[in-house]
C-alpha cells in the first residue's frame, strides 16, 4: 500500500493545531508531528521524513513562520503552505518573498485544507518534473493514461496518490466546484479536475444526465422529485426545467 502524505503542522494555537490534525487524519494524511515553535519544527525536519509543512506565520518564538519558510527553501526540497489569520497586504508581501506553495487564511473548512494541500503537492511535483526534464516532455504518461481511463463499467479517479476504480453504478452524482468536480459515491467523495461537460462525455449516456448547470446525476439513484429539486441519498439537488420535464416524461413512459 502506498505511503500516505506525511505532514508537519507548525501552529502555536494548540486548539487550532489539534483541530487541523483531526481534519487531516480524517482525510487520510499522516501527521508526522504537531509543534508550536521554529526550533521544534527545525528538529523534526532534521530527523523525520516530511512531505509537506503547514506553517502559521506568527509563532510562539522569536523566529516566525517566514523564517521557517526560508529554512525550508534553503535546505529542504519540500512544499509548504502558510496557514494564518493575517491577510493584510504587508503580511502577504512578506510571505511572497519565500515563495510558499500555498496561503490559507483562517478560519477554513476541511475541504479548503484538502484542496490547498493537493494543489500545492500537484504544482510542486509538476515543477520538479519540469526542472528535471531538460526540455523533454515531462508529462507522467501513466498518470495521463489513468486520469483518462474509462472502462466498460467503471472509471478511475485519483485520490491522494492512488487511482481508485469506481463502478459507474456506484456514482450517485457529480457536483462542479470551481475548477474541480466532486464525485460522490455511496460512501466516498473524490475530487477531479475537469470541466463538467467533458466529464459527462466519459459516463454512460443512458444513466448520467446534466440535471443542473452544476450537477450531473445518475438517474438510478434518484429517490424523490419536486418542482425544483431531486433527492439522492437524502441530499436535495437543484434541477433545471428541461431536466424536470425529461424525468417526468421518463416516469410516465
Amino acid at each position: 500500500m502506498e505511503q500516505p502524505i506525511r505532514i508537519l503542522i507548525v501552529e502555536d494555537n494548540v486548539i487550532i493545531a489539534d483541530d487541523m490534525q483531526s481534519m487531516l487524519e480524517e482525510i487520510g494524511y499522516e501527521i508526522v508531528d504537531n509543534v508550536i515553535v521554529y526550533e521544534q519544527a527545525e528538529e523534526v525536519l532534521k530527523t523525520k521524513e516530511v512531505d509537506l509543512v503547514l506553517i502559521d506565520i506568527i509563532l510562539a518564538s522569536d523566529k516566525t513562520g517566514i523564517d521557517l519558510g526560508k529554512l525550508i527553501r534553503k535546505k529542504y526540497n519540500i512544499p509548504f503552505i502558510f496557514v494564518t489569520s493575517n491577510s493584510d497586504r504587508a503580511t502577504v508581501e512578506n510571505a511572497k518573498t519565500v515563495k510558499p506553495n500555498g496561503y490559507l487564511v483562517k478560519p477554513f473548512e476541511q475541504q479548503d485544507l484538502y484542496t490547498s494541500i493537493e494543489i500545492a503537492l500537484s504544482n510542486f511535483n509538476y515543477n520538479e518534473k519540469s526542472q528535471n526534464s531538460e526540455g523533454i516532455n515531462n508529462v507522467d504518461e501513466d498518470e495521463k493514461l489513468m486520469s483518462n481511463a474509462v472502462l466498460k463499467d467503471s472509471i478511475f479517479v485519483k485520490k491522494q496518490h492512488l487511482y481508485y476504480r469506481i463502478q459507474f453504478e456506484d456514482i450517485q452524482f457529480i457536483k462542479a466546484d470551481n475548477v474541480y468536480l466532486e464525485v460522490n459515491t455511496v460512501d466516498k467523495k473524490f475530487l477531479v479536475r475537469s470541466p463538467l461537460k467533458d466529464y459527462l462525455e466519459k459516463l454512460p449516456q443512458n444513466k448520467f444526465y446534466r440535471a443542473h448547470k452544476s450537477y450531473i446525476v445518475n438517474v438510478d439513484h434518484i429517490n424523490a422529485i419536486n418542482s425544483k429539486d431531486i433527492m439522492i441519498n437524502n441530499k436535495l439537488i437543484p434541477i433545471s426545467k428541461d431536466f424536470k420535464e425529461f424525468i417526468i416524461s421518463a416516469m410516465n413512459s
